[in-house]
């Protein structure tokens, strides 16, 4: 069976079930309160968490919870206003007339590396399978610590562990991709370098076939053979590829020897201290944790309600462990990864990218390129090395040149704005029970644009 590729939505709509009629009732429910300063769940003591007992991702031995800040708390004047953005869309707004935005939302933002603003709002489980409206004490309300299919925001993360074998000497970003992975043929793919998948320039298609296949082997095999689209030249345009992402992860299996989650472990959260990021949670989280803190999306699909299994259906096929999808965090451990590239690579004292990488990683690798994505006619083709720079259609009034970050399918997105020092993530649960109900970019964008007013060059931490 040849392989095909097909556009985003329908990717990502594979072995989805038809829709049932919508429901109705989306009633908001009692708010948690916004917050400043580093969460600390109800019944637990500063630095130690409720679910402090857990094991951390593929069953490793409790780690120590990193904090995103130093010092006390910042009192952020902007924080009921932040707010204020994000129960609007709890509700169908002008925009968006039939449905919510999402049911629940956690938004974080810090300057300098001090957390301001942690709010959550909502609820993190709204729906049953179906969809069906859950009764109100089923339901599970949204907290600071939430854990969230991030979606494409795994691209961020599989980019910097390419890098860090980038440094290490075991891969050239200017080698043909083939070089390493022999699977990797089909017409015009020699000419594809190890950059071009970090960049989207590739030429491969957004999406990969995967089903009809008997094992992971032979899934893989096909993610490695997909063609390129019809008469791209690689290196000439940017078209956003989630398959060049799936390749990069298999390039940083090959040269470490480990699987990509055993990699994202031992090369990233493990040093830096991030205890609730990982792939399929459902493994190493609590049945507590599980409970209480997993943000649901899609509830109208063929394998059911999905809450702590990844939503990409790809990535699911290939078990939830894929270099374009399936990590799952929290926004303050997301915040860490803004932080770590804001800070030209180090974080606590720690340095995991080289800080002529991160220049690098954050430049502009397209320039000059033109820009192909049906979705956003207008996007520009601005992209550094697995990360989106300079794009207002989700960054608002805090889009700049030096600006960048990414955004996730389920509703997720990381901003950094480097002038302001400035770190802002933004996770909501749009897919929740339906994708196809909203739009995630307005509410980004009126987030950034709140943040931006109140968040100026030089502004004195705290106003």
């Amino acid at each position: 069976m040849p392989p095909v590729s097909l556009p985003r939505r329908s990717l990502l709509g594979l072995g989805l079930a038809a829709a049932t009629a919508a429901v109705a009732g989306c009633a908001e429910q009692p708010s948690n309160r916004w917050s400043t300063g580093s969460a600390t769940p109800a019944g637990t003591t500063p630095g130690r968490t409720a679910a402090s007992t857990s094991a951390g991702p593929a069953g490793t031995a409790p780690r120590v919870a990193v904090s995103p800040t130093s010092g006390p708390p910042l009192a952020a004047g902007y924080g009921p206003r932040v707010e204020t953005v994000l129960r609007r869309y709890l509700a169908p707004t002008r925009e968006n007339p039939d449905h919510p935005g999402y049911a629940g939302a956690v938004a974080l933002t810090q300057v300098a590396g001090r957390q301001q603003v942690l709010v959550p709002v909502g609820e993190a489980l709204r729906y049953g399978a179906g969809p069906v409206l859950l009764p109100a004490d089923k339901r599970v309300a949204m907290r600071p610590d939430s854990i969230f299919d991030l979606a494409s925001i795994t691209k961020v993360y599989t980019a910097i562990l390419l890098l860090q074998q980038v440094d290490a000497g075991r891969l050239d970003l200017a080698a043909p991709v083939v070089d390493y992975l022999p699977g990797f043929t089909g017409t015009g793919k020699s000419t594809v370098t190890v950059s071009m998948l970090l960049t989207h320039s590739s030429g491969l298609p957004v999406g990969a076939k995967v089903t009809g296949y008997s094992s992971d082997a032979e899934r893989w095999a096909a993610v490695l053979a997909t063609p390129l689209v019809s008469g791209a030249v690689p290196g000439t345009v940017f078209r956003y590829s989630s398959v060049g992402l799936m390749v990069a992860g298999k390039l940083v299996e090959k040269v470490t020897g480990q699987r990509l989650d055993q990699a994202l472990k031992t090369q990233l959260t493990d040093p830096l201290g991030l205890r609730w990021t990982g792939f399929n949670p459902d493994t190493w989280l609590s049945g507590t944790d599980r409970a209480t803190r997993l943000v649901a999306t899609d509830a109208r699909t063929s394998r059911g309600l999905l809450r702590g299994v990844v939503h990409d259906d790809v990535a699911n096929h290939l078990g939830g462990i894929a270099g374009h999808a399936g990590i799952f965090s929290t926004a303050q451990e997301v915040a860490v990864i803004g932080q770590l590239l804001l800070d030209g690579g180090t974080f606590n004292g720690r340095r995991i990218l080289a800080e002529s990488t991160v220049r690098r990683m954050l430049g502009n690798a397209n320039a000059g390129l033109p820009a192909v994505d049906p979705e956003r006619p207008n996007r520009t083709s601005d992209h550094g090395l697995g990360v989106v720079l300079d794009q207002p259609w989700f960054m608002g009034r805090l889009s700049s040149a030096a600006t960048f970050g990414h955004t996730g399918f389920t509703g997720t997105s990381l901003l950094v704005e480097p002038r302001r020092r400035l770190v802002l993530v933004l996770l909501t649960n749009r897919a929740h029970p339906n994708w196809s109900w909203a739009d995630p970019d307005p509410t980004r964008v009126d987030v950034a644009d709140v943040v931006g007013s109140a968040v100026r060059p030089g502004t004195r931490l705290g106003r």
